[in-house]
């Protein structure tokens, strides 16, 4: 188990972007967040207290997190210092990044010294099986974006909570590391060799009652040439019942790729719509989520009714405006279908 409360690394994040690990767990975990830890020339900002590493070990705090996502999930050597410091602190660390913590002899050799542990959080824990593709009972929805970082992991929690809220049966089921972090359980997707990807989620999101709702965390991005396999793994392995589109609109290239346009919101459901129900005949696009963070309160409303009238579906920005809206189009899509 990970010790908590944690101190967010943010490191040297270049963008608040960067540091989306931490901007996670502070925003669905608060209460783990005791405070963050910036190197000079960080560019994010959680807005909690900075502290350095007496600070925060004497305010309680048990865990290092590193709270960025970089390219390639590298150890940058200027962390190094600091993580080093943070286990002679008396501190354990957790990471995400696919660069391990216990592949680093330095740091492996003071957490030995130090008595202290080292979590990697995205090292499959289990042996997956390759995917049959046959049905399982219960039902399922799966996140999907136009591009990487949009909003998929925050789409699928806001409905989960809702669900709950409501007194419905559901699952938030975490394929990264953020959505590991929060939840303490799930499939680091990205690190699953490829062959057993598909097979994974179908373990993830196994046989349940006929009315529970698996909210699957999206990943990557069928349009992102870097990171396209793992949404292929999520919608022939999740076999989901129904789609939510997500989309940041303020991008004019995809995220690491300056190159490669945004797709609409039009060609992500043509195009993920026939792949889910070559799985799942019976799935369906039944809302869109749409990322307003960057957008003033007035740009978002305008933004977002313009998207609703466009596509003929529930939008919302279910972060600033909660999820009722998506979980009333789930639910009551599936209830018509279900009394045909």
């Amino acid at each position: 188990m990970i010790e908590t409360p944690y101190l967010l690394f943010l490191g040297d994040a270049p963008d608040q972007l960067a540091a989306k690990v931490a901007q996670g767990i502070k925003d669905w975990r608060p209460e783990y967040a005791l405070g963050q830890f910036r190197m000079e020339g960080c560019k994010a900002d959680m807005g909690l207290p900075d502290m350095d590493l007496k600070a925060a070990k004497a305010a309680g705090a048990k865990t290092l997190v590193i709270g960025v996502a970089n390219r390639g999930g590298v150890i940058s050597p200027a962390w190094k210092k600091v993580l080093v410091a943070a286990l002679e602190e008396g501190f354990d660390l957790a990471s995400g990044l696919h660069n391990l913590l216990r592949d680093e002899a330095d740091l492996a050799a003071v957490a030995e010294a130090c008595g202290r542990q080292l979590h990697d959080v995205r090292v499959p824990s289990v042996d997956y099986p390759i995917a049959t593709g046959v049905k399982r009972t219960g039902k399922r929805c799966l996140a999907v974006g136009t591009d990487c970082s949009v909003g998929k992991m925050y789409t699928a929690l806001a409905m989960d909570k809702e669900m709950k809220a409501r007194g419905e049966k559901s699952s938030f089921r975490a394929t990264g590391q953020t959505g590991i972090l929060i939840t303490g359980d799930g499939v680091p997707l990205d690190a699953v060799v490829a062959d057993f990807m598909a097979g994974s989620i179908e373990y993830l999101t196994p046989d349940n009652d006929e009315d529970h709702w698996d909210m699957i965390e999206g990943q990557g991005s069928l349009f992102h040439v870097s990171y396209s396999g793992v949404t292929m793994a999520l919608i022939h392995g999740g076999q989901p019942d129904a789609l939510i589109l997500c989309h940041e609109p303020t991008r004019d290239h995809m995220r690491g790729l300056p190159d490669y346009d945004v797709p609409t919101l039009q060609a992500l459901r043509d195009t993920a719509l026939p792949l889910a129900r070559w799985a799942n005949p019976a799935c369906e696009v039944v809302g869109i989520s749409v990322n307003t963070q960057h957008l003033s309160e007035e740009d978002a409303r305008t933004y977002i009714a313009k998207v609703e009238a466009e596509m003929g579906l529930p939008t919302v920005d279910p972060f600033r405006d909660g999820a009722g809206r998506l979980v009333d189009a789930l639910v009551g899509k599936h209830n018509a279908l279900a009394a045909q």
